[in-house]
């Protein structure tokens, strides 16, 4: 692996950070909707204004659940 990541190789770009959600990965962002029993439109609110860091996501989504 290289990195410092110059290269193109589309197979070292695909890495995932595990502690990130991308609102462009429709397949994660429906899982985690899913797992957090929210709606995908939910989670993409959630994304644009707390940021794509898993741990606070998953604390917001938490939070509109109770008040639902």
């Amino acid at each position: 692996m290289n990195i410092f990541n110059f290269g193109s190789d589309s197979a070292e770009s695909d890495v995932r950070n595990a502690n990130r959600i991308s609102t462009s990965d429709v397949d994660q962002l429906a899982y985690f909707a899913a797992v957090n029993g929210i709606t995908e439109q939910q989670a993409r609110d959630l994304i644009q204004k707390h940021g794509d860091n898993l741990a606070v996501l998953v604390k917001e989504a938490r939070k509109l659940r109770e008040l639902e």
